[in-house]
C-alpha cells in the first residue's frame, strides 16, 4: 500500500510514514498499531518524544515481522558526543525492543556546540559500520550545517528531515540535499506547525488554503491528501502525524491519483518563506530542559 525510495546507501525506505511527535504515550501504541494495520510500514519517532517504548509495543501488537517495519528515531542533543551517542542508541533500541534501528538521525544541528554534533555523527558512522543501524542522517540541518558536517565526517547523510509544507518549502535546503544525494524528508508535511495551539497569532492553516481546497475538490480528495501527494510526486519522504484512526487511514490513501504539473506549480507558489518551527540557528536546544531517561 506504500511506495519506496532508495537511500544513498541502497537501503529502501517507505515514502510515507507515521509521525508520533506530540503523540501522548498512552495514545501512541494504538496509533502505531492502527497505522500498520492500514498499510504503513514506516514509523518515525525520537528519543525526545518520550514514546519509543509505546512505538515498539505498537509494532509488536501489529503482528508484523520486524523486517517489515522501517523504524526511524532521533538522538536528542543531551546525548550528543561520541560515547554518549553510542549509549543513546542502546537506550533507543532497548525502549523500541529491537536489535537494529533502520534509520538513526541527529535531531538538531546545535551550531552553538557543533563539536558535540560532529562527535555524535561520528558515533552514528560507527554504528552504521557495525551494522547496528542501516542508515544514518540528520534533522533540521540547513545547507551551511550540512557543509560543516561534511568537512568533518565521511558518510553522507542518507536523510535530512526538515519542516516542509506548501507555506515553507525550503528550496535551498532541498537543493543542498539533492546535491549531496541526501533524501529530503518532510516533518509537518501538511502544515500542522501553522495551526498548533499557542504557536503564534494570526497564522492560517495550510489546510484552509483556497488553492489547496480547489485542487482537493478537483480530485475528490482532502486538502491533507493533496499536500501529501504534492510531496510524493516531487520525490520527498513524508511523515504525517495523527492519532486519529480515520485520519491515519486517509493519510496513506494517496497512491491512487496524480496532481497535474499545473497543480504542482500552483502549490509551489504558495511558499511564504516563513518558518513555523524554531530556527535551528537561533535556538540552543541544549538549554531546553530535556534529558533522555535510561532504558
Amino acid at each position: 500500500m506504500t511506495d519506496f525510495l532508495t537511500l544513498n546507501n541502497d537501503v529502501r525506505i517507505p515514502t510515507l510514514g507515521l509521525g508520533v511527535f506530540q503523540s501522548p504515550p498512552d495514545e501512541t501504541t494504538a496509533a502505531v498499531e492502527a497505522a500498520l494495520g492500514a498499510g504503513y510500514r514506516h514509523i518515525d519517532t525520537a528519543a525526545g518524544y518520550g514514546n519509543e517504548r509505546e512505538v515498539g509495543e505498537g509494532i509488536r501488537r501489529s503482528g508484523l515481522d520486524r523486517s517489515d517495519v522501517f523504524i526511524e528515531t532521533k538522538v536528542w542533543v543531551s546525548d550528543y558526543g561520541h560515547d554518549e551517542t553510542l549509549h543513546a542508541f542502546e537506550k533507543s533500541a532497548t525502549k523500541l525492543g529491537v536489535d537494529q534501528i533502520d534509520l538513526l538521525i541527529l535531531h538538531q544541528p546545535m551550531p552553538q556546540h557543533f563539536e558535540r554534533t560532529i562527535a555524535a555523527y561520528q558515533a552514528l558512522e560507527a554504528l552504521l559500520a557495525d551494522g547496528r543501524v542501516r542508515a544514518i542522517g540528520v534533522s533540521n540541518f540547513m545547507p551551511h550545517h550540512l557543509e560543516a558536517l561534511r568537512a568533518e565526517t565521511d558518510v553522507v547523510p542518507a536523510v535530512n528531515q526538515v519542516e516542509l509544507h506548501p507555506y515553507f518549502t525550503q528550496s535551498e535546503v532541498q537543493r543542498a540535499d539533492a546535491a549531496l544525494g541526501t533524501l529530503t524528508q518532510a516533518w509537518s508535511p501538511i502544515g500542522g506547525i501553522t495551526f498548533y495551539p499557542g504557536w503564534g497569532e494570526g497564522r492560517k492553516s495550510v489546510l484552509d488554503d483556497d488553492t489547496i481546497g480547489r485542487i482537493a475538490v478537483a480530485h475528490d480528495k482532502s486538502p491533507a491528501q493533496v499536500m501529501l501527494r504534492w510531496h510524493l510526486q516531487q520525490g520527498r519522504s513524508v511523515i504525517p502525524k495523527s492519532t486519529n484512526p480515520d485520519r491515519i487511514r486517509q493519510n496513506i490513501d494517496v497512491f491512487d491519483f496524480d496532481l497535474t504539473e499545473g497543480e504542482l506549480v500552483d502549490i509551489d507558489a504558495l511558499d511564504r518563506g516563513v518558518r513555523g518551527g524554531p530556527d535551528p540557528d537561533e535556538v540552543d536546544p541544549s538549554t531546553w530542559d530535556l534529558e533522555i531517561s535510561e532504558a
